[in-house]
C-alpha cells in the first residue's frame, strides 16, 4: 500500500467531504476551540534558541481536517493495587480497587482527542453502567461518538488490571460487547468515516473479521492503517497483515507472534524480519523503559530512546498513548523521527498518572516537555 509514503510527502491537510460527516462542523468547531485555547508562537524562543518543536502546533485556521479514526475496544477496567501476583491456589488482598474507563481502542481515541486532533471512535458498549462510564469518559476526552453502538443484550467489555509496585501491570480481558454482535458488513455510515479518515488505528481486542473489513476499506481509499498488536493471544491473519501499513507490537507481543526471542536488538531485528516476510513493510516496536524502534524493510531502523519520567506510577495505557501520539504526528505530516519523539514524550507523561484514560496527556503538556529537554 502506498498510503504512508503519499501522506508523509505532504504537509497539507486532506479535504473531507462534509456530507460524509453529518456532524463535521460541530466536531471541527469543538477542536478549533481546543486548538485556539493553546497559544503557539512559531517564533517562540527559550534560552536564546528557537523552539524546535513548533511544528507540532496545529493551525486552527484550517477548516477541514481528516480525522483520526479508531476502530476498537472499550472496557471498564477494575484496578487492584497489589504487592505481587498471587501464586497458584493463593488468595491475597489488594491495597485499593476502583473502576476506570479503558480498553485499547478507547484509550487511543481519547489520546488523539486530548492531543487536540479530531478523533472518531467506532466501537461497541453495552447498555449498562459500565457502558455509561466509558461513554462519559470518551465524551469528556473530546472524542466524536457518532458511530459508537450500544448493545441491549450484551454487557460492556471489562478487564481486571493488577497493578504492582513500580507501575508494572498484568491484565485479564473479558471481551463482552467488544467481541459480540458485530454486523457482517459495517454500516455505510461507518465505512464513509473510514474512507475519509486521515489515518486509521486498529487493535486486537475486537474480532479479526472486523479489522480486516476496516483495513480493506481504508486501503481502497489510500488511508494509512496502523495495527496495534495488543489484544487476543492468537496468530494474526495474513489477510489482515496485507492491508496494514504499520504494525506496532511491544517486545513480548513480537516474541509471541513470531515465536522468536526479542531480548536483544539483534533478536528484535530478526523477529521484525519475519513480520516483513508476512507482508508488513513497517514495524514500530515499543520497548517500554528501553524506548522504541521503527523498522522499514530494507532501510536502517530508527531508534528512539525513552524519555524518562521522574516517577512511574502506572504503565497501563502507555503503549496506547505511544501508538496514538505517533499516529497523530504522522497524519500531521511529520517525519518518522519527529513522530517517535512526540510519542515518547506523550508516553513519559502517561506513566506518571494512574489509570489509562485519565493519564492521557494534552498537547500543551507534551510540547512543554519536549521544549524542556
Amino acid at each position: 500500500m502506498g498510503g504512508i509514503s503519499t501522506l508523509s510527502a505532504s504537509k497539507h491537510w486532506h479535504n473531507i467531504p462534509t456530507l460524509a460527516f453529518p456532524n463535521n462542523s460541530r466536531i471541527l468547531n469543538q477542536f478549533n476551540d481546543k486548538i485556539t485555547s493553546i497559544q503557539f508562537n512559531h517564533t517562540f524562543k527559550s534560552s536564546g534558541k528557537e523552539n524546535p518543536f513548533f511544528c507540532f502546533a496545529l493551525d486552527a485556521s484550517r477548516e477541514s481536517i481528516p480525522p483520526l479514526v479508531v476502530v476498537g475496544s472499550a472496557n471498564a477496567d477494575l484496578y487492584v493495587e497489589i504487592d505481587r501476583l498471587p501464586k497458584e491456589g493463593e488468595t491475597i488482598s489488594a491495597k485499593t480497587g476502583q473502576i476506570l474507563a479503558g480498553g485499547k481502542g478507547a484509550n487511543q481515541a481519547v489520546c488523539g482527542a486530548k492531543l487536540a486532533y479530531p478523533t472518531y471512535f467506532l466501537g461497541q458498549v453495552g447498555d449498562d453502567a459500565n457502558g455509561k462510564l466509558i461513554t462519559d469518559a470518551l465524551e469528556g476526552g473530546g472524542v466524536c461518538l457518532d458511530r459508537l453502538s450500544r448493545l441491549d443484550d450484551v454487557p460492556t467489555g471489562h478487564a481486571v488490571v493488577m497493578l504492582q509496585a513500580g507501575g508494572q501491570n498484568s491484565i485479564i480481558i473479558v471481551g463482552g460487547a467488544n467481541m459480540a454482535c458485530w454486523p457482517q458488513t459495517l454500516p455505510e455510515e461507518d465505512l464513509e468515516v473510514i474512507k475519509n479518515a486521515g489515518i486509521v488505528l486498529l487493535q486486537r481486542e475486537i474480532p479479526d473479521s472486523v479489522n480486516i473489513q476496516v483495513a480493506k476499506v481504508a486501503g481502497s481509499a489510500l488511508v494509512p492503517v496502523i495495527l496495534d498488536a495488543g489484544g487476543v493471544d492468537a496468530p494474526i491473519p495474513i489477510e489482515l497483515f496485507s492491508f496494514v501499513d504499520i504494525f506496532s507490537p511491544n517486545e513480548s507481543e513480537l516474541a509471541r507472534l513470531t515465536n522468536m526471542p526479542t531480548e536483544t536488538f539483534a533478536q528484535i531485528s530478526q523477529a521484525v524480519g519475519k513480520c516483513h516476510k508476512m507482508g508488513v513493510k513497517q514495524v514500530l516496536v515499543k520497548l517500554g523503559a528501553k524506548g522504541a524502534i521503527f523498522f522499514t524493510e530494507e532501510k536502517e531502523p530508527i531508534i528512539q530512546p525513552v524519555i524518562s519520567a521522574p516517577k512511574v506510577i502506572d504503565t497501563t495505557g502507555a503503549g496506547d498513548t505511544f501508538t496514538a501520539s505517533f499516529a497523530v504526528a504522522l497524519v500531521e505530516g511529520k517525519s518518522k523521527q519527529e513522530c517517535l519523539r512526540f510519542a515518547a514524550a506523550a508516553a513519559s507523561l502517561c506513566v506518571q498518572v494512574k489509570g489509562a484514560i485519565p493519564s492521557m496527556p494534552d498537547r500543551k503538556s507534551v510540547l512543554d516537555l519536549l521544549q524542556s529537554l
